[in-house]
């Protein structure tokens, strides 16, 4: 397993669930994930297998040789089963802040959806709040999901701002909401 720089403790736990940084073994159900849900993402299309490759060997090889990385990401395994990935990404070291990502496999969000956020969440509190020492971190979603909130605001996060018709998708402008918690 490799480890960041930037994180005395790599691995997180909370019962079944486990955040550990992302492994290369996992690259293609990523890859699966982010083209079965491009709906929600910043990505403009889909993934090939050499585009995904070409990531991982360049962009995530040299997260963890860096001290201060713009991202750092984690494979999230439930039951020790690869079920998703995400982290903290946008990161700003001097305002000590970053913005969550996170996505899962498709065929769990719809009987999972919440319960994976949830513990999602508070494994990445412990990686973000605790060995990173943030300040804040947020999420930036396009108004598609309304039950992501609801798994947020559980959280604890609040919403913070809508941005009015931010982002043009499907031939219409929609906003983005934010939600953000600020370490105590």
């Amino acid at each position: 397993m490799r480890n960041y720089k930037c994180l005395d403790e790599s691995s997180f736990s909370n019962g079944n669930f486990t955040l550990i940084p992302i492994r290369d073994e996992d690259q293609y159900a990523i890859m699966e994930i982010r083209n079965e849900q491009l709906y929600h993402l910043r990505q403009a299309k889909p993934l090939t297998k050499e585009d995904q490759e070409r990531y991982f060997s360049t962009t995530i090889a040299a997260l963890f040789n860096q001290e201060k990385p713009n991202q750092v990401l984690f494979s999230v395994l439930k039951n020790d089963k690869f079920i998703g990935y995400g982290g903290l990404v946008h990161i700003n070291w001097i305002d000590r802040n970053a913005e969550i990502s996170f996505v899962m496999k498709t065929a769990l969000e719809q009987d999972h959806f919440g319960e994976i956020w949830i513990n999602y969440l508070s494994l990445l509190e412990k990686a973000a709040f605790g060995a990173m020492d943030f300040h804040k971190i947020y999420t930036y979603a396009f108004d598609l999901r309304p039950h992501l909130y609801t798994a947020l605001e559980q959280s604890g996060f609040h919403r913070e701002a809508v941005l009015k018709e931010h982002c043009f998708f499907e031939g219409k402008f929609i906003d983005v909401v934010i939600h953000s918690k600020i370490n105590n």
